[in-house]
């Protein structure tokens, strides 16, 4: 065994050991094929208000530009399925939000990942990402063997559907790399785009995201347009539906991580509940949650917009 091969099993070894569903390995060089798909999404408006999507066009290609000397792109998944989930008489949250904010979680076994590879390997320098840079991630997931993008644009996994986290390390050290995911395995199957409430997952494998329940909930500063009243299914947090009507979810199990189990009451709390929710019931319920991003502020808007 070289280097290279001894290198890379060690820490997929290790991705394992701290908890990951899966560890892949890709060189990093510039992704030219997502490159003009990147391209037409922005330009067809498909990012709605989130104009940081058009921002670092370049870095979002080619993560050389991110971690300078990059050779290797580890991407990794993180189960996030519950095990139980919100009563039926209850306005929807996603699923990943459920627990503490995964940025935080994840990016600390990412950091521990580096340590130990430096510790194993000598000095590698890199950066850990977790959803908030500019990264590709369901493209480097891809190239890596992880899985293939469905048509909701998720990545999926045979054996674990699709409820997990991506992230990526991306290093100065050269690996053995895994070979890219090469079979579709949707075949004719339309169960996302059929049930999408808003219609914002197209044939051709794209989202229309300013057309999407999560954009709407999350990433919307704007009041939800009207056009879209009685389309959302009571999710006043992100929307699940695509996931949760794809056959591959059904190889879904349960997370082992305790620090994405629900805050508080969350799984309890009725719609009632919800449209009686206060500053301080949000605080100590959402107290280390994604959900803080939309705000109390934001959350209420949501929940007016399917009560009124």
């Amino acid at each position: 065994m070289n280097h290279k091969e001894q290198y890379s099993k060690f820490i997929k070894e290790q991705a394992k050991r701290l908890g990951f569903l899966a560890c892949g390995i890709a060189k990093a060089d510039f992704l030219e094929e997502e490159a003009p798909r990147l391209e037409e999404w922005l330009n067809n408006n498909n990012h709605g208000e989130m104009r940081y999507m058009e921002n670092h066009f370049d870095k979002r290609l080619d993560p050389r530009l991110l971690v300078e000397g990059a050779k290797s792109v580890i991407s990794l998944s993180y189960n996030y399925f519950p095990e139980k989930v919100q009563s039926d008489d209850s306005y929807k949250i996603s699923k990943y939000a459920y627990g503490q904010d995964y940025h935080h979680v994840i990016k600390e076994k990412l950091r521990e990942l580096l340590s130990l590879i430096n510790d194993e390997i000598g000095e590698v320098s890199g950066r850990c990402f977790v959803d908030s840079a500019p990264v590709l991630e369901r493209a480097w997931a891809e190239k890596a063997g992880l899985g293939w993008n469905g048509k909701h644009t998720l990545l999926i996994q045979k054996q674990q559907g699709s409820f997990f986290f991506l992230a990526e390390l991306i290093i100065d050290l050269e690996l053995e790399y895994d070979y890219a995911f090469q079979t579709d395995h949707c075949g004719k199957c339309t169960r996302c785009i059929d049930a999408c409430p808003t219609q914002a997952i197209l044939p051709n494998n794209t989202v229309d995201g300013s057309k999407c329940i999560s954009y709407f909930t999350i990433e919307l500063k704007d009041a939800i347009p009207t056009e879209f009243k009685g389309m959302n299914e009571d999710w006043m947090f992100g929307c699940d539906v695509c996931q949760d009507v794809c056959p591959w979810n059904r190889f879904s199990k349960p997370h082992s991580e305790p620090l994405f189990a629900p805050q508080g009451d969350l799984l309890e709390m009725t719609q009632r509940d919800w449209k009686e929710l206060t500053q301080e019931t949000f605080s100590k319920v959402f107290k280390k949650s994604a959900v803080k991003r939309t705000k109390f502020s934001g959350l209420t808007r949501n929940i007016s917009f399917l009560s009124e």
